[in-house]
């Protein structure tokens, strides 16, 4: 977490520290899924895994710790995927990182109408104004949510957009994967 802000809330920590690990990965990677476990607890309760983790005593007690995933499938949409999910209790909130293509709000008036999704793609895609994003989008059992954005025009640490509200849509699926 070298370049996250101590000041953050151990949410934002942990989004920035997944972003900052998939920034490392490089472009074009396909999505990743993260469980998000009270750090403390993880060591309390599994110390060989904290240690392997590289978690030592003196981080702090209120953190969360980031643990990747199984590969997310390609081959199916992510909500499909995501709703075949479901968390053990010792799962604080999970996390995804995902790439996309986006558009500016300038450029909505211009999509053509009665596309289906693959030409929607293909039309957005070629597209002057497209943009490459990298979202990383975090949830918690207690409904918080965090997100962080990254161009890849401008792919640098002190560009990393953060919000709670950045990926209303995403932040919903995922909290979805803790509801009964």
């Amino acid at each position: 977490m070298s370049n996250t802000p101590m000041a953050a809330s151990p949410l934002t920590r942990a989004v920035l520290e997944i972003d900052e690990y998939a920034s490392g990965l490089g472009w074009d990677q396909p999505a990743r899924l993260f469980a998000l476990v009270d750090t403390a607890q993880l060591r309390a309760q599994e110390p060989a895994l904290a240690t392997q983790l590289g978690l030592g005593d003196e981080q702090e007690a209120a953190g969360l710790t980031p643990i990747e995933q199984d590969e997310v499938p390609t081959d199916k949409p992510l909500d499909e995927f995501l709703g075949t999910i479901a968390w053990p209790d010792a799962v604080a909130g999970c996390a995804l990182t995902v790439e996309r293509l986006m558009l500016p709000p300038s450029a909505e008036a211009q999509v053509p109408e009665d596309l289906d999704e693959a030409a929607l793609a293909k039309w957005v895609a070629r597209h002057p104004e497209r943009q490459e994003v990298r979202m990383t989008v975090a949830v918690l059992r207690d409904g918080a949510r965090e997100s962080a954005l990254r161009l890849r025009e401008k792919d640098s640490p002190t560009e990393v957009l953060t919000g709670s509200e950045l990926v209303p849509g995403l932040a919903q699926a995922l909290a979805a994967t803790f509801e009964d």
